[in-house]
């Protein structure tokens, strides 16, 4: 070919003897297998070493019927019909067949590495929405459930101060932040997966800890006000 590569063509040809034109057929050619044959390559020379290894392929039809078409004009005259012409195989030398299967390899895996990048891109992508959701949803979670008990402590506080006359709002908060207080160091005590925590603990301690809170929340409506201003 133009490649300078050698090829095999593998032809199979189709044809019959034409009854009008028998006697021509007997005694004109005495093997017209080797005659045909020689036409044949006559034709595949002269076409094949011009043209190009893949347009070789892609063009095998062009080259059979190109065949097909000198052979009836010369087999026609000694009583031969040619019915069909095929290049069933190309067959390029081994070497060439070697560089063309591993050229084809290496963009198999060009290919395969774009799908793959492609593929790793999408998960990224699907991992960071999915953790971005997930840390949506957890705010929500959080946000509900501190509204839970703030509600459930407005309600308790009201409940309290409805039912014992005498306390105010801030008495009700130190019982229950008392009572918290205890059942935390409580659950701490009965859990096998502590060793030794140290925590602070005396007799003003807990009205220590509300004084602070409510210091920290009238210092942040403090500061929020100043903004606003």
């Amino acid at each position: 070919v133009q490649d300078n590569v050698f090829v095999q063509l593998v032809c199979s040809i189709q044809y019959r003897i034409v009854r009008e034109n028998a006697d021509d057929a007997f005694y004109e050619l005495a093997n017209p297998q080797e005659q045909i044959q020689a036409y044949v390559f006559d034709v595949v020379r002269a076409l094949v070493p011009r043209m190009p290894l893949d347009d070789l392929f892609e063009q095998k039809g062009e080259v059979a019927k190109s065949v097909l078409e000198e052979l009836e004009k010369v087999m026609s005259a000694y009583g031969y019909n040619i019915e069909h012409m095929l290049i069933v195989d190309i067959i390029p030398d081994p070497s060439v067949r070697k560089a063309m299967n591993e050229i084809n390899a290496a963009q198999r895996l060009q290919l395969a590495s774009v799908y793959k990048g492609e593929a790793e891109k999408i998960l990224l992508v699907k991992k960071a929405e999915a953790e971005a959701e997930a840390k949506y949803l957890g705010g929500v979670g959080v946000a509900k459930q501190r509204q839970a008990i703030t509600d459930g402590l407005r309600e308790n506080i009201l409940n309290f101060s409805h039912k014992v006359t005498g306390t105010s709002a801030k008495e009700v908060m130190d019982l229950i932040m008392v009572t918290q207080y205890f059942d935390t160091i409580k659950d701490l005590g009965n859990s096998s997966k502590n060793t030794t925590v140290f925590i602070p603990h005396g007799p003003g301690h807990v009205r220590d800890i509300g004084d602070q809170i409510r210091n920290g929340m009238m210092d942040a409506a403090a500061g929020a006000q100043g903004n606003d201003s």
